[in-house]
Formats: C-alpha cells, sequence, structure tokens
C-alpha cells in the first residue's frame, strides 16, 4: 500500500532503521527463545499466558504467531502493522488470570505486565544480536530500543513509560528483579523448551538440533535467571563463542533462501521497496551517518 503521495510505504520503521536490519539475521530465533525463558519468570506475566492458551498444546503454534507478528510490525507497510497491533490488543483486553494464592482476578494487559513481556523480548534481541558477533555500536542499541517504543505502542503501552536506552533498560531488569520467581508456570515452559513435542520420527533431530538451540537460548541468560531455573550455564566468554559460532554457521545459508520460508515478510517489503531496501545488520557498520542529531535513527517517519 503507497502513501498519499505515490510512494511506497516504508513501514513504522523503514530501511534505515536498526530495527530493520538487525531483525533480519538468523540468530534472532535463539534471542525468541532466550526471551520466552526469560518472560516466563514473571510470575504473574506466564500465568496470564497458561490461563488463557493451550500453551502445552500448541505452543509451537505460538512461537509461530509471536515471530509472524514481530515480522508484520517490522516489515509491512504501516497499515498492516496497525491492524496487527489492534488484533493483539483486542484479544489481550478480553483476558483475565487469576492469582492462585489470593484468589485476585486481573487483566492480562495490565501496563507493567505488557512492560516485562516488551523489555524481556527486546532485551533478549538486542543481547543476543551483539553477543552473537553483530557490530551494534552504543548509540546504534540506542536507537533500537527508542525504535521499539513503536512495537510497545501497539500492544498497549506507553511509548514514555518504555525505556529508550540501554541504561534504562538495565536499570527497569535490576528493579524488576525482586518480582521474578521459577513457578510451576515457568517449569512448564522450560520442560516444553527443552524437550518440545514432535512426531517421533523427528525425536533424533529434537536432539541433535532443537537441544542444542535451546540450551544456548538458556545459556545466554543473565545470572538470576539460572538461579531461578536451578541451572547453572557456563562462563559468558564461553557461551559468546559458541553462541557466535552458531550465528556464523546459521548466517552460512544465504539470506534469499531463509527469506523464502513463509511468511516472506522480508521479500514482500522488499517488493513494495525495491531492491535497495534490503536489510542486512552490516549496514549498522558502514552508515553510522543515519544518525540524526537527536540520536533517532533517521527513517522519515514517527509513529509514538
Amino acid at each position: 500500500m503507497g502513501e498519499p503521495d505515490g510512494k511506497p510505504d516504508p513501514g513504522l520503521f523503514g530501511p534505515a532503521s536498526v530495527t530493520w536490519q538487525v531483525h533480519s539475521d538468523p540468530v534472532m530465533w535463539i534471542a525468541g527463545v532466550r526471551a520466552l525463558y526469560l518472560q516466563a519468570l514473571h510470575p504473574r506475566a506466564v500465568r496470564g499466558v497458561m490461563q488463557n492458551s493451550d500453551f502445552r498444546a500448541d505452543a509451537w503454534g505460538r512461537l509461530m504467531r509471536t515471530a509472524a507478528f514481530v515480522g508484520t510490525v517490522t516489515y509491512a507497510a504501516a497499515p498492516a502493522a496497525e491492524r496487527a497491533g489492534a488484533r493483539v490488543r483486542g484479544i489481550h483486553r478480553r483476558l483475565r488470570a487469576v492469582d492462585p494464592a489470593t484468589g485476585e482476578s486481573y487483566r492480562v494487559d495490565e501496563p507493567a505486565l505488557l512492560l516485562w513481556v516488551h523489555c524481556a523480548e527486546v532485551g533478549s534481541y538486542l543481547d543476543v544480536a551483539r553477543r552473537s558477533g553483530l557490530t551494534i555500536p552504543d548509540a546504534y542499541a540506542d536507537a533500537y530500543l527508542r525504535e521499539q517504543r513503536t512495537a510497545a505502542r501497539l500492544v498497549g503501552l506507553d511509548p514514555v513509560t518504555v525505556p529508550g536506552d540501554t541504561a534504562a533498560l538495565a536499570a527497569y531488569f535490576s528493579d524488576a528483579a525482586p518480582e521474578l520467581a521459577a513457578t510451576p508456570e515457568a517449569a512448564d515452559v522450560d520442560d516444553f523448551l527443552r524437550r518440545p513435542p514432535v512426531n517421533a520420527l523427528l525425536v533424533p533431530a529434537r536432539r541433535l538440533l532443537w537441544r542444542r538451540v535451546a540450551g544456548l537460548a538458556y545459556a545466554t541468560l543473565p545470572p538470576i535467571a539460572h538461579e531461578l531455573y536451578g541451572r547453572p550455564a557456563p562462563p559468558p566468554a564461553v557461551v559468546d563463542r559458541r553462541l557466535r559460532a552458531t550465528a556464523a554457521l546459521l548466517r552460512a545459508v544465504p539470506a534469499g533462501l531463509r527469506w523464502r520460508l513463509p511468511p516472506r515478510n522480508i521479500l514482500k517489503a522488499m517488493d513494495r521497496l525495491g531492491p535497495a531496501s534490503r536489510p542486512s545488520p552490516s549496514t549498522l557498520v558502514r552508515t553510522a551517518a543515519i544518525l540524526d542529531e537527536s540520536g533517532d535513527m533517521a527513517t522519515g517517519n514517527s509513529h509514538e
């Protein structure tokens, strides 16, 4: 869909954004698993998921729907991204959860819960991307978090309440730490991520491939998460080496081939905007000049 002046719609972020580049990297799949591990440690947030969805039976579907939502918000034209956000807000608005200890009923779209889910997600994306070998200077990391305030708005948050730089995000996680706990619901998520149900024919592949991916995602978690889940992780330097080696293997698969997997968000965006819009994390190194005077990426868009 084009804009009124006939130019193609760049979407909520656009090809010059940090988001456009970072989200195209295949290491985001590892980051997404890390985000699930981290999100599950917030008792009220994970309870809202487990009480309102058949997570145990449809966890794969939930993973894919989350990935599709992130892809749509990142690469689709603005109206499609806004519609996706409206659908998510509409679903969350109708859902409630109950604290089994107190009997309290609460909405799953409480701002504090939405904020935890958002910060755990974008914090995981950024942390894994940088540790996997992508060069994302501090200014770009801050710009990424400012851009992601737009994604936060789509799920119902006030953007000004969302951390917009790495210092604010670190402070948020420090403040949130006392609320985290290893609940039975978190144990269910952990069990699924370690041993997801698959067809019997795929059990060897799960043992060979998925277990390594999930184990690596777990290893990248912060120490407090390892303490709560009760499983140690290798030293950070060892984890980083393993992450960089795995990322190199994933990046060896041609991007054009990876992007052909449904729902093909990146290829659709390139069809809409032309080949020059092709995302590449290396753009973050080559085009330092795209940071404008305020430190925001020069996308030409403002949706907050």
